[in-house]
């Protein structure tokens, strides 16, 4: 019975109920991530032996402020684009999407880790996932950042634009030290003008375009992302030299990506990624 509750889960392209109730019929759902800023509700559910992640936009009845139920939904299209344009071990597999009366449902395999974005005044807690990686050894750090920049340089290739993408988009196991990157609902496929002003996302991860209006968002706007993430996950956000647990040769490739002129910065991820690289090796 329970393989047969896979094999429907996993084969349906419609549904003509809530998402829930599809789920709750389907398997056991044993988490429920219904208090996101964005509206989306998502599931941990665990079907035929087997645990998956089922993202969904949430109720039709619910628009909040800045994202409406529609614009939720057309963001899960976009992660569905991106999650069948692009395989990468470090990125969730998505096995299926099927529509419903909430719009689509995004069926990833389940992943094991713990997010390391965290509440601000929970960072210097000793216990919090965010202080723990980064008190990690650096050889720990910087394998988990390879592991971005290769997740980067794939999608850049692809002509992806970064957008939204902080240390809440980490999920990390100390266990296996393993890091996976979810949550690229708001990356862009190609340049486009800031329409907003202030965009979605993190501050200490942003570049200075993305909080001017008309202002041009390109691969060198997701370097400047990147060159903050090395400076967050190995020193403390700042351009403070003396907080920077790595090695001179990575500062330098992190203040590069971090100049405020987007044209005095890696013109692209590919750039950017090859510099890392070769900086690595050396």
């Amino acid at each position: 019975m329970k393989e047969g509750h896979l094999a429907r889960m996993l084969s349906l392209d419609w549904i003509d109920c809530a998402p829930e109730e599809h789920l709750r019929d389907a398997g056991a759902i044993f988490a429920v991530f219904d208090h996101q800023d964005s509206g989306n509700v998502s599931y941990g559910v665990e079907v035929g032996g087997g645990r998956y992640f089922v993202k969904t936009a949430g109720s039709p009845e619910l628009d909040l402020p800045h994202l409406t139920h529609e614009q939720r939904v057309r963001l899960l299209r976009n992660a569905a684009r991106i999650g069948q344009a692009y395989r990468h071990a470090a990125l969730p597999l998505l096995k299926r999407v099927i529509e419903s009366p909430h719009g689509p449902m995004l069926v990833y395999g389940w992943v094991d880790g713990e997010l390391l974005g965290v509440p601000r005044d929970t960072r210097d807690d000793p216990a919090s996932t965010f202080y723990r990686f980064r008190h990690l050894p650096i050889e720990r750090i910087v394998a988990a950042l390879d592991t971005v920049v290769d997740v980067h340089d794939l999608l850049g290739r692809g002509g992806e634009v970064a957008c939204d993408f902080y240390d809440g988009c980490l999920l990390y196991n100390f266990t296996t030290h393993r890091l996976s990157i979810m949550d690229l609902d708001n990356y862009h496929s190609g340049p486009f003008r800031n329409e907003m002003g202030r965009m979605f996302g993190s501050t200490r991860f942003m570049a200075p375009e993305e909080f001017v209006k008309g202002a041009m968002i390109d691969q060198r706007t997701s370097v400047f992302t990147l060159g903050r993430t090395v400076l967050v996950l190995l020193g403390d956000g700042t351009m403070n030299r003396e907080a920077f647990r790595g090695p001179d040769r990575l500062w330098s490739v992190a203040m590069r990506a971090c100049e405020t002129e987007p044209e005095r910065r890696h013109s692209s991820l590919a750039e950017f990624c090859a510099d890392w690289h070769t900086t690595r090796s050396t």
